[in-house]
């Protein structure tokens, strides 16, 4: 067994073998700080992005309309005006039905029944004189030629209060899917705008947001009170709203 190394000597060999390693490889730690300067400026490169958005729209003639249709009564009592409103409804609905309007198409929205009070001089409500009950349903007319018959026959029945109409598609899907296409090949173009005037690249898109879906609001009508009413449907449009990022290259 060979003779043990002393402490201070082993510590003194551990040490110059640490120095003649380093003294062996003198550009080891620039080469490392070369390396990680080129990997933080390739992954620069590599996450150059662009986010844009897009706006789509397309349209079509509606094949469907809603409505809302209904009765305001007035009477002496509270119970008179809802019995007046109840037989009014009923003879609404029975026209509605008449037309092929299904159950399921048609909604009660609101009865209310509120007094009416005479106004005082001063300006203040005064007594009671009566009472007022409104009563309204949503309408679906899925067959939109129906739509004039359903408004004259409704005045007819005695309706005094029609209010909005709003134009729509049975299946909106494929007009909406169309809009989509249109709202990425918008967002398409503008980011090729920017890659070029910036002088890169457009490459892969990254991530697609919708912002959402944009279609008319019903249009009011107020109190329609002729016996035949002419109906214009013009066109349903379907706007989509996209935000798209894309990666940039050199």
């Amino acid at each position: 067994m060979g003779a043990a190394i002393p402490w201070p000597a082993a510590l003194l060999a551990l040490a110059t073998v640490a120095c003649a390693s380093a003294a062996g490889h003198p550009h080891s730690h620039a080469g490392t700080e070369e390396h990680r300067a080129a990997h933080h400026a390739a992954r620069h490169q590599r996450s150059a992005t662009v986010t844009v958005s897009g706006v789509g729209a397309a349209s079509a003639v509606p094949d469907m309309a809603e409505i809302s249709t209904g009765v305001v009564t007035q009477a002496p009592t509270a119970a008179q005006a809802l019995a007046a409103s109840s037989q009014a409804m009923e003879a609404l609905l029975r026209s509605l039905e008449s037309l092929g309007i299904a159950e399921r198409d048609i909604q009660t929205t609101n009865v209310s029944v509120s007094p009416q009070r005479r106004q005082d001089r001063d300006g203040r409500p005064g007594d009671i004189v009566g009472y007022e009950v409104v009563n309204q349903v949503h309408v679906k007319v899925r067959d939109l030629a129906l739509l004039g018959r359903v408004l004259d026959q409704q005045v007819a029945q005695g309706a005094n209060s029609i209010q909005g109409i709003r134009f729509g598609l049975r299946d909106p899907v494929p007009l909406t899917d169309e809009a989509r296409k249109r709202a990425i090949a918008d967002a398409r173009r503008r980011a090729e705008l920017y890659a070029t005037a910036a002088g890169l690249t457009l490459g892969r898109v990254l991530s697609v947001q919708e912002a959402g879906t944009v279609s008319p609001r019903p249009e009011p009508m107020g109190r329609v009170m002729m016996s035949a009413v002419p109906v214009a449907a013009g066109e349903q449009e379907i706007q989509v709203s996209v935000t798209v990022t894309y990666a940039l290259e050199r």
